[in-house]
């Protein structure tokens, strides 16, 4: 019972970790029960170890004792946080034949040299977006995995050495110097900004005097948005590169001699290739909308149950009958002011929500700068004042919700709904986007037509061990996860038959 009762907290804290309103609370608490009534077996890993788990001062990997890190600095653990030193990971990884295959086997093979870059200014935008653009296809295009995006990241000391972020990218390149293959990389000292939640996984390494920290994570640092992660140029190697940046992966992990390397939100095809590489995989959950030919607003409303299209409408009205005036500004219409305004906006949210900022003021400016019309900025005006903002930003298909902010100092009913979702549905219907994606969390979102889907991760650990306990655990989470999707979509906003 005592690790049932576990199970249970640890699954509401990782679906609902915003659950505050009672009724709300209630409603979860009955799905939960049914959950651990049919799905709930005792985890080893959740409640305690099993006994092939001991302390060790050396690991195993592939069968051969691995002495103790030679990266010599104090990680952030999972209580507290102390400053990391100096990291050293300057390993060499082993260059490549590529001989092509099938139809392509008379090609003459390429060399592949494969290297670490500390920041992703080492790489031209032209070489590093044309891998990302081959990876994702023009349809699919991913603006997260842009270099404006990410390079804001780095300029803006956003995602850097100090803040836990150290880059660590992965670059392929041919005898010509040119480049084939990038991989988002990033040496971390700690778990925050992910978005897929390891922290128990890190108590338990402590837990048996184990180091969790530092870990490889292949990325969009605070970014959960679904896309691929092995950026490769479509040619007639690509499938032999992807396999060589895999194992360039994994051989650095060994070679630095951290805990683990993990891969966040790729693509369902690369989990599943990544599985074959010896990964355990793990699911997740997201809210998204899907534009269903819709020609305006009212006509998704007709799609909705009844009393889901009126409180809709009753949520908008609020909005309308508060002197509030909404607008959606892209690419040159954003000005610094709106900038400055939001990132106060932000840091709002952040000091009542998450408690420490992840992004600083220069990153809006650089990324705005950067990305252009790609941005999206909703603000809510009373008056001549902003008083709210929501950025998205628009990718090939999909229209990303990110982040939210208001004025600290005033309360609008419904506002937040009304930047947040149905300003992105408006947008995504006028800009004939197949997808919004909301973001992680907020079960909030359901009855406002945003539906679960299932999002990825891949996981590398060294430790055999803690490999094998963590994978048990892997397996109950996602029986518990589709179970919750499938009880969601069941009982969902949308008219019977409407998918």
């Amino acid at each position: 019972m005592k690790l049932l009762l576990i199970f249970f907290f640890l699954s509401f804290s990782l679906f609902f970790p915003g659950f505050r309103k009672r009724e709300r609370a209630k409603n979860f608490v009955a799905m939960a029960a049914v959950v651990m009534s049919y799905y709930c077996k005792p985890s080893p890993f959740l409640g305690h170890f099993p006994s092939y788990l001991a302390k060790s001062s050396s690991r195993q990997v592939a069968g051969t004792a691995v002495q103790e890190s030679k990266i010599s600095a104090l990680f952030w653990g999972s209580k507290k946080s102390v400053q990391p030193k100096e990291l050293d990971v300057s390993v060499s990884l082993q260059d490549s034949i590529l001989t092509g295959g099938g139809l392509e086997k008379q090609i003459t093979p390429k060399r592949i040299s494969l290297s670490i870059i500390s920041s992703i200014s080492e790489v031209s935008s032209h070489e590093w977006d044309a891998c990302n653009l081959d990876a994702t296809g023009p349809d699919k295009f991913n603006p997260f995995l842009s270099h404006g995006f990410l390079s804001s990241l780095e300029e803006s000391r956003s995602a850097v050495k100090e803040t836990g972020w150290m880059p660590s990218h992965i670059v392929a390149k041919d005898e010509s110097d040119n480049v084939l293959g990038v991989v988002p990389l990033y040496l971390k000292s700690h778990s925050y900004g992910e978005f897929v939640f390891d922290h128990s996984w890190a108590d338990a390494y402590y837990g048996f005097g184990s180091r969790y920290y530092p870990k490889f994570q292949c990325c969009v640092p605070f970014t959960p948005v679904t896309g691929p992660r092995i950026l490769v140029r479509n040619t007639p190697f690509r499938d032999q590169l992807f396999d060589v940046l895999v194992s360039a992966l994994k051989d650095l992990a060994a070679k630095s001699q951290v805990s683990s390397l993990h891969i966040t939100f790729p693509t369902e095809k690369e989990w599943h290739m990544l599985k074959e590489k010896g990964f355990l995989q793990r699911i997740g959950m997201q809210y998204h909308w899907k534009n269903r030919n819709y020609k305006n607003f009212d006509e998704f409303l007709m799609d909705m149950k009844q009393s889901k299209r009126k409180n809709i409408r009753q949520e908008r009205k609020k909005v309308s009958t508060q002197n509030l005036s909404m607008k959606r500004l892209r690419g040159y219409e954003i000005k610094a002011r709106h900038w400055d305004t939001f990132y106060s906006f932000y840091r709002n949210t952040t000091d009542n929500k998450w408690g420490t900022p992840y992004l600083t003021r220069d990153f809006f400016h650089t990324m705005g700068s950067k990305m252009g019309d790609q941005v999206l900025l909703v603000v809510a005006e009373e008056g001549d004042e902003l008083v709210a903002g929501a950025l998205n930003i628009i990718g090939g298909d999909a229209l990303f919700g990110r982040l939210w902010g208001c004025h600290p100092k005033a309360y609008y009913p419904s506002l937040h709904f009304e930047a947040c979702y149905y300003q992105a549905i408006e947008a995504a219907i006028e800009l004939n986007l197949n997808t919004v994606e909301a973001g992680a969390q907020g079960e909030h979102k359901i009855q406002r037509g945003y539906l679960p889907v299932l999002t990825y991760s891949c996981h590398y650990l060294i430790d055999e061990a803690f490999r094998k306990a963590i994978e048990e655990f892997l397996v109950r989470e996602s029986t518990q996860v589709k179970l919750v999707m499938k009880l969601i979509h069941d009982s969902g906003p949308l008219k019977e038959g409407i998918k």
